[in-house]
């Protein structure tokens, strides 16, 4: 296996070029993969979407995102059932098993957490089906506490592991993304219990930078410029069998504005530095 063979390329690293430029860019830079944001692929429609992906040699390894499901009206929460739905077999269509899923925050006014989650869970026993019909796995993705009142309600992989419990590992699963999940006492425990329960669908890479942005959710930065030890978490997920494709995926307002090939080259850099030394080759194929 190549040293590169695992990474990946998602979109949102490179926000600013589209989806052709992009699958460009992950050419040039000698990957096999790419994540895909849905924003890229609404551009230039699915069908060709489909086929610049297929024509690229590329790997899909995720699409992004399905999710918002804490809706309270039931006019909002049909629309966000009929949005996951098309999320769904976008990303059949696309060639991935993999749709990453953000759940979605407090409404205005709304703070009863409890009764949030209550509504995720409920959405995701209506979608089931339907991702089970089109063979995709919905990946649920806790985030970082101080995104829980606007974008997840779910926090820790404990939490989104309890959520994808009642359901088969091959159809709900969960993402270890280093940023959000750096900071958990309990992320040893909760990334081995993934392995063994053979939900590990995802492993997403960035660091976690200091000052937080004015807008927290660029706070995320290029491996090795922030608090995260990727040596301890790559160990925790290679340990687990996974085997799969490893996203860096970084919001950042510098990196979106720097070069798009200098950012990949540095991509490949710290990424040979800080996760590779960490894969083994031996590792158990991954249980699903």
């Amino acid at each position: 296996m190549a040293d590169d063979d695992r990474l990946s390329l998602n979109t949102a690293t490179t926000k600013r070029l589209t989806l052709t430029e992009a699958l460009e860019a992950a050419q040039r830079a000698g990957l096999k993969h790419v994540g895909l944001w849905r924003d890229r692929v609404a551009e230039v429609g699915l069908p060709a979407a489909a086929r610049l992906v297929a024509g690229s040699g590329l790997n899909v390894s995720s699409l992004c995102r399905g999710g918002f499901l804490t809706a309270v009206d039931p006019a909002d929460r049909k629309a966000a059932l009929e949005d996951n739905r098309r999320a769904i077999e976008e990303a059949a269509t696309l060639g991935t098993r993999e749709l990453i899923m953000v759940v979605g925050g407090l409404g205005e006014g709304d703070k009863d957490l409890v009764a949030a989650r209550q509504r995720v869970a409920d959405r995701i026993e209506d979608l089931v089906p339907h991702a089970e019909q089109h063979d995709v796995r919905l990946v649920l993705e806790p985030l970082h506490p101080m995104y829980a009142a606007d974008r997840a309600v779910l926090s820790t992989l404990e939490q989104a592991l309890d959520l994808a419990a009642p359901y088969a590992a091959r159809t709900v699963g969960v993402v270890v993304d280093t940023f959000h999940v750096w900071w958990d006492p309990k992320v040893a425990e909760q990334v081995d219990r993934a392995g063994r329960e053979g939900r590990l669908a995802s492993y997403q890479i960035c660091d976690f930078n200091l000052p937080i942005a004015a807008d927290a959710l660029l706070s995320r930065g290029m491996m090795g410029d922030g608090v995260v030890d990727f040596s301890l978490l790559t160990r925790l997920v290679d340990a687990t069998g996974y085997q799969g494709p490893i996203e860096v995926e970084i919001f950042n307002a510098d990196i979106w504005a720097s070069d798009p090939d200098d950012v990949l080259t540095t991509m490949k850099q710290r990424w040979a530095e800080l996760v590779l030394p960490y894969l083994t080759s031996s590792a158990a194929p991954q249980r699903v």
